[in-house]
């Protein structure tokens, strides 16, 4: 069984031609509102892979926490972790124009009261040998609990060190399996501008420092991880990328279904890495999600 602990949002996104300026207003050309947050969006991955998922978190009293939870329960994810709270489900503010430069802004707002607690309540209901999935999108304080109760319990813990928050690297060395791009890598490694021998040697070091899996995705040239000494590589799918929101999600989740649905190390890798090009087919992170068999049939 996987547990994904993390964000739930809606994004609320407009187009203009241009970005304005500090003080200016624009004329919009388009408007669409799609479910969102890292969390929810790993946790539709995992359960459109095929594995039976929970997700654990918080939404508002408002009119969007439906909406946000709407593709997870299509899906037949299991909702019962996941809290109302006084106050408004995250939202994530875009505005893209027409060069495809965005401005965002996020608020928080009922992922801010996840709390320790909660991280305490999820683990409780998971077995020794389950998979925990964990971003950095709910208060720091909720993930570092949540990772050292899985270990307590003996729970695969996953951690995806995004967004890259200044406690990534702490938070880093308390998990098994560690996922990170090469910007949150470099953040890891405590390293900037690293070639991919540098990369390489990097993850080998760090590796031999804390035992931990680490798994560096690299866009369009797939993904490089070490595991039990050993440096694994795999690619994901030649494409056109329409939008390349969500592919990361889309990977983690994926991954994590791999895994919990016994496939080995490196195949769990590749059918992650296909999932994440093939989320990059469709706009939108919730929608553009690949369904199992569309990865199988692409394998």
């Amino acid at each position: 069984m996987i547990t994904v602990f993390g964000s739930i949002n809606m994004d609320l996104i407009a187009t203009t031609e241009r970005l304005p300026k500090p003080g200016e207003t624009v004329a919009g050309n388009g408007f669409a509102t799609a479910a969102g947050g890292k969390g929810a969006n790993q946790a539709l991955a995992a359960r459109r892979a095929g594995r039976y998922v929970h997700m654990a978190g918080a939404v508002g009293k408002d009119a969007f926490a439906a909406e946000a939870l709407a593709l997870l329960d299509d899906a037949g994810t299991d909702l019962s972790l996941i809290k109302h709270v006084d106050g408004p489900t995250g939202t994530a503010l875009i505005l893209v124009g027409g060069d495809g430069e965005n401005m965002i802004a996020v608020v928080p707002g009922a992922n801010g009261q996840v709390t320790p607690a909660d991280a305490e309540t999820a683990i409780g209901r998971m077995n020794e040998g389950d998979i925990l999935m964990l971003q950095l999108e709910v208060p720091v304080a909720a993930v570092e609990r949540a990772l050292s109760a899985a270990r307590a319990k003996g729970v695969t813990s996953i951690l995806n060190l995004a967004p890259l928050i200044p406690d990534a690297p702490r938070l880093g060395r308390l998990a098994d399996i560690v996922i990170a791009n090469e910007t949150e890598f470099e953040r890891l490694a405590g390293q900037e501008g690293m070639d991919a021998q540098a990369r390489e040697a990097a993850l080998v070091r760090l590796h031999a420092e804390t035992g931990q899996t680490l798994i560096v995705t690299l866009g369009a040239d797939g993904v490089i991880a070490i595991r039990d000494g050993a440096i694994s590589r795999a690619q994901g799918l030649k494409i056109e990328p329409v939008d390349t929101v969500g592919a990361g999600d889309t990977f983690c989740g994926y991954f994590a279904a791999s895994l919990d649905d016994g496939l080995d190390f490196v195949s769990a890798l590749r059918r992650a890495a296909v999932a994440g090009s093939l989320a990059c087919l469709e706009a939108g992170a919730q929608p553009s999600i690949p369904l199992s068999e569309e990865v199988a049939d692409r394998i």
